[in-house]
């Protein structure tokens, strides 16, 4: 079997709103560096702080990153009980990076149901003669947040066992499951080329992030692109070198003014061994056409030279020839929690509303059901539901009701299940794990330059459970790793 380039095990796709990751650590990076500096808690600030209960160790770790007095929240509340064990700033809203993707999970776990699933339809109304469709290839969309490359290469043997070798027309997609959207790809950092950056698409295919490989070979460095068009290949003049793989992204520079001929310099490690760039270089239907180019030609497939993707709705008469039905949605969201996948966050939040499905309907029905759970909703401001925005607003209490609201849910265990958990996978996987704690907590971790976040659950070495909360923010988040890490030691040992 054919597997994708981007298969469970490779991507998982951009953690933390931020980091589109290579075969399993490079497309996980984080962005940029942070500002330092600011009002940081000095001794009468400390002092305060445990006044206001904040746990003397955590109070500790706030000191050692100096965080601003005003930049860090808490909540921790045992599952169950009313009365918080600890609520500093808890009220502050804040934009709480990706962890607002519990928010959109846990709204479609129960509005949509753990066993939903997308179904893409590949069907014509064109004549099958002989071993030639003697028109266009449509595709009935859906806005399936997973539909990868293998999954497509399974549609297309399917078509070739059916007896179509030749495909007359071109491949017509019906995008009418959404409304018009209209996205772009550089406005969230200026950076369009990032992987992580890639718009929701009713047929988003294998998250349309163009795979550049590296490999070191007896004759120097192997690089080539993915998909695999005739034609396009990147131009390079990378000098292979001695020494640790280090940073190895940081050495390569890449000019895509020209996607197809990208032209590649500056070095690499020899012990890197194999290594993957991930990028956006192009619309989704060009994207598309590349795939299945490659694919169906690989498969034994013939297309007329002038072959396109493009847009259409799905005429009358027509007749299914393949499809795909997604996995359940409880198992999609595992990877959307334990690896902050941003593009299937997006799609799954577009998911939250009838037909032709829109953010606007999406964020008025996860507040509608918000507020019908009994949950104050003031502190919320949604854009995506994915954490990838600047605006997107919660407070630690709001989140910390959430996460009560979801453990008294029936979809619990699913939910629950979606979250890495500390010292094993996901993005906790590095995580406390040489101490007593690791295995004990399932924790969604949110990052961006200026916000660090983790909200959750606990098991304390009492046996109790607690919601565990904490949002920093400002120039310093980049060092707010240790008190997150000290607060979940702290809930751990001392409860």
């Amino acid at each position: 079997m054919l597997f994708s380039f981007f298969d469970a095990a490779q991507f998982r796709g951009f953690p933390d709103c931020m980091t589109p990751w290579r075969p399993l650590e490079t497309l996980r990076r984080a962005l940029g560096a942070l500002a330092l500096g600011a009002c940081c808690w000095g001794p009468a600030q400390l002092a305060a702080a445990r006044d206001a209960s904040l746990p003397v160790p955590v109070a500790e770790a706030v000191a050692r990153a100096r965080l601003g007095a005003t930049d860090a929240s808490f909540f921790v509340q045992e599952i169950g009980i009313d009365k918080p064990v600890l609520a500093v700033q808890a009220d502050l809203a804040q934009n709480p990076a990706s962890t607002i993707k519990l928010i959109t999970t846990y709204a479609a776990l129960e509005l949509l149901g753990p066993a939903y699933t997308w179904k893409t339809q590949f069907v014509s109304e064109a004549p099958i003669v002989g071993d030639v469709l003697m028109g266009d290839l449509r595709v009935r969309a859906s806005g399936d947040p997973q539909f990868l490359w293998e999954h497509l290469w399974q549609v297309l043997t399917d078509l070739r066992n059916r007896g179509v070798r030749e495909i007359r027309g071109d491949l017509v997609i019906d995008r009418s499951v959404f409304e018009p959207i209209v996205h772009d790809d550089a406005a969230f950092d200026g950076d369009r080329l990032r992987a992580y950056n890639v718009g929701p698409d009713a047929l988003m295919f294998n998250y349309k992030a163009t795979a550049l490989h590296f490999a070191p070979v007896d004759s120097g460095l192997s690089v080539w692109m993915e998909p695999r068009v005739p034609g396009m290949a990147p131009r390079v003049d990378v000098r292979l070198v001695d020494g640790p793989c280090l940073d190895w992204r940081s050495r390569l520079q890449g000019d895509f003014s020209d996607p197809a001929h990208p032209a590649i310099t500056g070095e690499y490690p020899r012990d890197c061994a194999s290594r993957t760039w991930y990028l956006n270089l192009w619309s989704h239907d060009e994207y598309m056409r590349q795939a299945f180019t490659q694919l169906w030609t690989e498969l034994g497939g013939v297309l007329r030279p002038d072959f396109a993707v493009r847009s259409g709705p799905i005429p009358a008469g027509v007749r299914l020839l393949a499809e795909r039905t997604s996995a359940p949605l409880a198992e999609q969201i595992r990877e959307v929690n334990k690896f902050s996948n941003n593009v299937m966050a997006r799609q799954i939040f577009l998911a939250l509303s009838t037909e032709p499905k829109s953010a606007a309907a999406a964020r008025q029905n996860v507040s509608a059901w918000l507020t019908a759970k009994g949950i104050d909703i003031s502190p919320l401001v949604l854009e995506n539901g994915s954490g990838l925005s600047r605006i997107e607003r919660t407070s630690a209490r709001m989140m910390g009701a959430v996460l009560q609201s979801a453990y008294r849910s029936v979809v619990m265990p699913e939910f629950v299940a979606s979250m890495p958990i500390l010292g094993l996978d996901g993005t906790m996987r590095k995580r406390l794990t040489t101490e007593a704690v690791v295995g004990s907590s399932h924790i969604k971790t949110g990052s961006l330059a200026d916000t660090r976040a983790i909200a959750g659950y606990v098991q304390a070495a009492s046996g109790r459970r607690y919601v565990v909360v904490s949002i920093i923010s400002g120039p310093r988040a980049i060092a707010a790793q240790a008190v997150h890490d000290a607060l979940l030691r702290w809930v751990y040992t001392e409860h």
